[in-house]
């Protein structure tokens, strides 16, 4: 809350909107943007998530809408999952990127089995608005997409990636190159929903043919082509371990760690 103080006062830097909107104050906006999520958080005892992403463009009535009624539907099997596991904390709770298309589809389910569902929208030039099924709550509006990405990150337990575009690439690459590296102390499970889709738009085969990743590289990521496959896969990763933190992070691997 604003302090009391007398009315010709100058204003306190962290109430000053001119100085946080302007370029000396961007290290504070970026600040923010990881202390804001931490303590909400902690607040609603959120322990980690299931991330859904895929395109803002897919509806639920197009051409490709059972992508979107598919990803509603994995959602809500996760929820009801997670919501009768016994735990003190909330968990594998379905987060997305909070707009449109397979984002609002992820929240929508999650909702439709009564459960909490996380969104981090983006500000961008072209306005892209919060679902209405989000958790009131667990609402998150990102001025930086590397701020955005590293949560969607930190609080993982594992990836369902819907069919996409520059965007969803984007995100998959990122999981995909932290997990390659060994950058993660723990392992996030990728599943890409839609085989024939993936297989089309990247040939994995022939970034091995060219040396440009391993073979083993390829094991760090599933095919699913129903909301049943794909949730016994989660369910087989995840194996439910026991929750005693909340909220769970993602730790960053280092050459000393990787060596103990």
């Amino acid at each position: 809350m604003p302090s009391k103080r007398p009315p010709n006062a100058p204003a306190l830097a962290y109430e000053d909107a001119e100085f946080l909107a302007s370029e000396d104050g961007r290290p504070v906006r970026i600040l923010s943007e990881y202390l804001g999520p931490l303590h909400r958080f902690r607040n609603a005892n959120i322990h980690d998530t299931i991330v859904f992403f895929g395109s803002a463009r897919l509806s639920s009535d197009g051409p490709l809408g059972r992508y979107y009624q598919e990803a509603r539907e994995l959602a809500r099997l996760l929820t009801v999952w997670s919501k009768g596991l016994q735990s003190p904390v909330h968990r594998y709770v379905v987060c997305s990127g909070g707009g449109g298309g397979i984002m609002e589809a992820a929240n929508r389910g999650a909702s439709d089995a009564g459960g909490q569902t996380i969104g981090f929208n983006i500000s961008l030039p072209h306005e892209q608005q919060p679902n209405a099924y989000i958790t009131r709550e667990l609402s998150f509006e990102f001025r930086y997409f590397f701020m955005r990405k590293l949560w969607f990150a930190h609080l993982a337990r594992a990836l369902v990636v819907f069919p996409g575009g520059f965007g969803t690439l984007d995100e998959l690459t990122e999981i995909l190159t932290l997990a390659q590296t060994r950058k993660l102390e723990r392992p996030i499970p990728v599943l890409l929903y839609g085989s024939s889709y993936w297989r089309e738009v990247i040939n994995f085969e022939a970034l091995v043919r060219h040396g440009m990743i391993d073979r083993k590289d390829l094991e760090l990521f599933r095919y699913a082509d129903d909301p049943q496959t794909a949730l016994a896969l989660l369910q087989n990763e995840l194996q439910a371990e026991s929750a005693q933190v909340s909220p769970n992070f993602a730790h960053s691997m280092t050459r000393q760690s990787q060596d103990r």
